[in-house]
């Protein structure tokens, strides 16, 4: 039976802080309500070739995207291909370079900010291309996607947490608040998404470290955390979590044909015939 998915990408966000500063998303996972995990990502630990990881499932050193400053189309199959593809409705609320790899490279604010073409990929989207754009504005305009488009797979992708990394380092209180913004925008929304039959990730692109910056093998570089709201989802602790399998799991959940590597111990249909 196929769902309804929100992916949600809080940029930047490694687990140590995700782990303790997130009280509405742990207080879904006390309640029994949601779970959490982490996981490593894959390397180099930064944006663009994480996101392509995110949503093609390609390891950077395949895709070809190796840095943040590769500006061009995505050459793989991501989940906005294969769900517009199969008769199913894609949206958008993320940063510009979203965009580039999957509408148009390079980004033009004027032409490629607002985004309402059934043919293409990304069929619905709002796309920002400032760092600081506030994630409150940045949830509020993937709600108002999920309530005029109605999409069966919708990205929010928030950029603050990254930013006030950069800024200020992942060992900062300016770093922790802005998690801690995040998860309060988060409560504003998850809710109804929750009642409107959605099943809800949401996990980090990499980690940060206190140096301002990330790319590498540290565990604050590297380890980011994984949280699964919905009855789709495993009532439980999944095994050997990749963060390259992210984006098939999502596809199968979506109910679309694939043939990308998944980890099926994320759904709860895995667990039901293991008995679990």
């Amino acid at each position: 039976m196929s769902q309804r998915v929100i992916l949600v990408v809080l940029d930047g966000l490694n687990h140590a802080v995700g782990h303790h500063a997130m009280g509405y998303l742990s207080a879904l996972v006390e309640a029994g309500r949601g779970q959490y995990q982490s996981l490593d990502c894959e390397l180099p630990a930064m944006s663009r070739p994480l996101y392509e990881c995110l949503l093609t499932g390609e390891l950077p050193v395949n895709s070809g995207i190796v840095n943040n400053g590769i500006v061009r189309r995505s050459r793989g199959i991501s989940l906005f291909d294969l769900a517009s593809q199969q008769g199913k409705r894609t949206a958008a609320a993320a940063y510009h370079w979203v965009s580039e790899l999957y509408v148009a490279a390079p980004f033009v604010p004027a032409r490629h900010r607002w985004l309402d073409n059934p043919e293409s990929a990304i069929q619905a989207g709002i796309f920002y291309w400032q760092d600081h754009y506030p994630d409150d504005h940045l949830f509020s305009d993937a709600e108002m996607l999920r309530l005029r488009h109605d999409p069966d797979f919708l990205l929010v992708h928030s950029m603050n947490i990254d930013d006030a990394g950069h800024r200020h380092g992942g060992d900062t209180p300016q770093y922790r608040n802005a998690a801690r913004h995040a998860d309060v925008a988060l409560a504003d929304y998850l809710p109804a998404w929750l009642e409107a039959g959605y099943q809800v990730m949401v996990t980090a692109d990499h980690g940060m470290n206190a140096d301002r910056s990330h790319s590498g093998l540290l565990e604050e570089e590297r380890r980011v955390p994984l949280w699964t709201f919905g009855t789709a989802f495993a009532n439980g602790v999944a095994t050997d979590l990749k963060q390259r399998e992210l984006c098939g799991t999502l596809a199968t959940l979506l109910g679309l044909e694939h043939s990308k590597a998944s980890n099926p111990s994320l759904l709860a249909s895995h667990a039901a015939t293991r008995g679990l």
